[in-house]
């Protein structure tokens, strides 16, 4: 039936009240809106529309593997150590780690201590004396996966902590991340925060170590370079992390003698760790690597206990705070490389938005016109359904903090006469009930009811290629995608429930006897 009951119209009016409320921010000056609470504001605009930087940045996967070897190598080192187990030429390559055991009769022994270390890896025996540890593809593509998903953590706190505001990262493809920063005009400092892997940990330098050369340097230590003041210089230090960087629970810029440091605290377990091993190396070198590069390396004069300390380096203001945002927001997994940088200036911006808004306008007004001309009275019912149409879209984005783009302003003109046409075929379904001798109530019915069908039909299958569009697509596809879904589903509340009230309204105000279409 056509009869709307007291609770039908009441639901109706709360929800255009509510679509009038929450989308009345994107009418107002920024000046205004600014004073408004958080939950009560406009959508965000997308970086084609307010302008800023767009970079494609590529996890490189290679360095997690190599990164996979080297770990495996030295904890393999290790548990030979601890087992005393005589070996030589330990070494790592792309089929695997290879360690030589001097005693044949002990390999079967270093396999077992081994295992004990290095879960999931495939031991075996190889040639007469060889252990081959081999890393399996299944091992490698999890933490390839478990490598991309952090990176994308990591970017995402570097970003929150750089104080951009509104960022858009996201995932594209298997080891692609899209960073998206409106209003940022010139992306490089961002650039250098996310090309920093800002891997930090703390060796002790070999202090047998008489030459930098790299052929005299010893088993189980590595030949870095310095940076910063130690820029230059050669060290030999230890292949062994005494503590991980990522034990470091704070890191703030500061200053001491009128330098800038950087300042760091660690977790319990990190504070305690860091406490034994200055306190058992008192007198030597400790080294602090960032990135394969020693940015100091202080003789302990004594032990270092409270789990806090301080890092010099000739650091420039701007860099100590980069340095702490960095430790702060934690080490990448794997270096990231900048496959693509794009910059948009507000200005392109604008005439974006004023080009998007010149279409609606036409495009909306044509309709306005072609649906007073066609269906008269009921013409205009329609005009209003697709008003509301419009403020209820608007104001679901602004309430869920969804970003209108470009693309998803022509998914808001493209729902829009998707809206209208839901109108035209029950328009002209009444039409034809009513030239065929009904009463105008059943025309108004039969109008109704029989255009149900065929309107949730083709609405669904548009929602579901908007679906896919969504889940498949990227950036700007996911734009046109959700407004076109969400502008779908308020197309079928303004036909099916607004325009209907309207009609009803019409048919009860007084006694009609002639359907104005």
């Amino acid at each position: 039936m056509l009869q709307f009951s007291n609770t039908k119209i009441a639901m109706v009016f709360a929800v255009i009240l509510a679509s009038i409320f929450f989308s009345l921010p994107n009418m107002l000056p920024s000046s205004v809106v600014s004073r408004f609470p958080q939950w009560w504001q406009p959508m965000n605009l997308g970086l084609d529309l307010r302008g800023g930087s767009y970079l494609l940045l590529e996890v490189d996967t290679s360095a997690v593997g190599k990164e996979q070897l080297a770990d495996v190598e030295e904890t393999s080192r290790a548990a030979l150590r601890d087992a005393k187990i005589a070996y030589r030429n330990i070494r790592s390559s792309q089929e695997g780690v290879f360690v030589t055991v001097n005693d044949a009769k002990d390999r079967d022994a270093a396999r077992v201590a081994i295992a004990k270390v290095v879960a999931g890896m495939e031991i075996t025996n190889q040639g007469d004396d060889n252990v081959r540890i081999v890393i399996p593809d299944r091992v490698k593509r999890e933490r390839e996966i478990s490598a991309v998903s952090q990176s994308i953590e990591i970017v995402r706190r570097r970003i929150d902590e750089f104080g951009t505001s509104e960022p858009s990262i996201q995932k594209q493809g298997a080891d692609r991340i899209i960073v998206e920063l409106p209003g940022l005009a010139n992306p490089e400092r961002v650039k250098n925060l996310l090309g920093q892997t800002a891997k930090m940990n703390f060796h002790i330098l070999e202090p047998n170590a008489i030459s930098t050369n790299p052929r005299d340097v010893p088993p189980g230590a590595m030949l870095l370079e310095g940076s910063g003041d130690a820029a230059g210089q050669m060290y030999v230090v230890r292949r062994r992390v005494e503590v991980s960087g990522e034990r470091l629970v704070d890191s703030q810029p500061s200053f001491q003698d009128g330098q800038p440091v950087v300042s760091f605290r660690f977790d319990t377990a990190g504070g305690r760790r860091f406490g034994q091993v200055t306190s058992a190396n008192v007198g030597q070198r400790l080294a602090i690597v960032l990135d394969n590069k020693v940015i100091s390396a202080p003789v302990l004069e004594s032990p270092i206990v409270g789990g806090s300390g301080i890092i010099r380096g000739g650091f420039t203001t701007e860099k100590a705070k980069d340095l702490a945002l960095l430790l702060r927001a934690g080490a990448l997994p794997a270096p990231l490389n900048v496959i693509e940088e794009r910059s948009i200036g507000p200005g392109l911006g604008a005439d974006s938005i004023k080009e998007g808004a010149t279409a609606a306008i036409v495009g909306g007004g044509l309709v306005v016109v072609f649906m007073i001309i066609a269906y008269h009275t009921f013409g205009i019912f329609a005009v209003f359904g697709q008003l509301f149409h419009m403020l209820t879209l608007f104001a679901f984005l602004s309430l869920v903090g969804g970003t209108l783009t470009l693309p998803g302003i022509a998914g808001v003109v493209l729902s829009l006469g998707i809206a209208v046409d839901a109108n035209v075929l029950i328009y002209e379904r009444m039409r034809e009930e009513f030239n065929s001798g009904r009463t105008l109530l059943n025309a108004l019915t039969s109008g109704f009811q029989n255009a149900f069908a065929t309107i949730f039909d083709s609405n669904l299958t548009t929602f579901l290629a908007a679906s896919i569009l969504y889940f498949l697509g990227s950036g700007p596809i996911k734009g046109f995608a959700v407004t076109l879904a969400v502008g779908i589903a308020t197309s079928m509340f303004s036909a099916v429930m607004i325009t209907r009230m309207q009609v009803w309204m019409w048919y009860r105000a007084a006694k009609r006897t002639a359907l104005p279409v």
